[in-house]
Parts: structure tokens; sequence; C-alpha cells
């Protein structure tokens, strides 16, 4: 489980141009909102906002936010973050406020580990989902869904109940949808050998 903490400044006013005055000061509007307390909206500094999610958990980092308000040591995650589409820039950050004993749905990247049997003959692992939806407790988040490929031949799938999750969290799904493959030249190989028989023959 990762954490830090954020300074953030309350302010009265919202709108667009609002939100334009403030990247104008090179600060990053931003509104926070959960169960028990009423939206209220911020102003964070960039390198500020950068700083408190840049950890091996990214945007499942639980932030403690520290300013004059309502939110005051309150934890959130970051729900949506608006980007400049050229300068990639902060623009917009939602906060949702979470309840250490409530479970959360966030999305969590997959990571392979190891290299696939399937690979080390010319196959190729493709990674068909690299988020999962994920369900457990704030202080049960993962920084990745961890999965190991090493027995994976060419042909070979990995659906999503055959992952092992770690302990306390669900990926809720009602089709067993797939999740990696090992894609090669085996149905190619085994096509021309066939071909071949049947000339022979």
């Amino acid at each position: 489980m990762a954490t830090s903490e954020l300074n953030v400044v309350l302010r009265s006013k919202a709108g667009k141009g609002v939100s334009r005055s403030l990247r104008r000061q090179n600060l990053v509007p931003a509104v926070v909102y959960g169960k028990g307390m009423a939206s209220c909206s911020l102003s964070v500094a960039p390198k500020a906002l950068q700083a408190a999610f840049a950890t091996e958990a990214g945007w499942n980092t639980l932030v403690t936010l520290k300013g004059d308000g309502p939110f005051d040591g309150k934890v959130v995650i970051l729900k949506d973050l608006q980007v400049g589409a050229i300068r990639r820039e902060p623009m917009h950050a939602d906060f949702q406020v979470v309840d250490m004993h409530q479970k959360v749905h966030v999305m969590v990247p997959v990571h392979p580990v190891g290299k696939a049997e399937g690979e080390k003959v010319g196959g190729s692992l493709q990674v068909i989902r690299k988020e999962l939806e994920v369900f457990c407790l704030p202080n049960a988040i993962p920084a990745s869904i961890e999965v190991d490929v090493q027995a994976m031949g060419i042909g070979d799938v990995l659906h999503i109940a055959d992952l092992v999750l770690p302990a306390g969290v669900e990926v809720p799904h009602e089709v067993n949808f797939t999740v990696i493959t090992c894609t090669g030249h085996k149905d190619e190989e085994v096509e021309t050998e066939s071909a071949e028989g049947t000339e022979a023959d």
C-alpha cells in the first residue's frame, strides 16, 4: 500500500473561467467528493500533485489531503486526471474520499512475470488486458497484478479465472475473458506439414 500527503487550497468559485485563471497562475483546478461530505473545489500546485502520485501505485496511491477545509485529513484516491493534449500537463483532478473499511473499485495494471516458453522459440506474448478492474479494501490495493507466464507455450491462453490474485482482491466478471495469450507460428507449421504430407501422397 502506497501512501502520501498533498497540500491543497479550498476555492470558493468554480467554472471554466476560474479554471483558466488558475492555470495561468500555474495551479491545477481540482474537486474532492465522497460519502459524508459536500463536494469541494480545490486548487493544487502541479509539482505537488505529480509528487503525491509518483509511487509504485500511481493513481491508486492513498493520499491524505492537507489544508483549511472539511477535506483536511481525508484519505482520497485519484479518480480522474485530465491532461493537456500537447504538453501532457495536468489540467484538472478529481479526488474521491475513501472509507478504509469499505471496498473500492480501481483499475490496476497487469504485469507479466518471467519469459514464456513460447517466446523462447520465436513466439510473442500478447497482453490483451493491460489493466483489470479490482474490488478490494483501500489498504489492499495492489500496485499491479503479477502473472507468471513462464509456462505458456505458443497457442496458450490465460483467462481471468486462471489468475492467482492477491489476498483480499477480487476481479468482478461474468465472462471468463482473456488476459494474456502467447502467439506464434505453430499453426502455420502444422499447416505446412499437412500440405507436404498431402503432396507426398
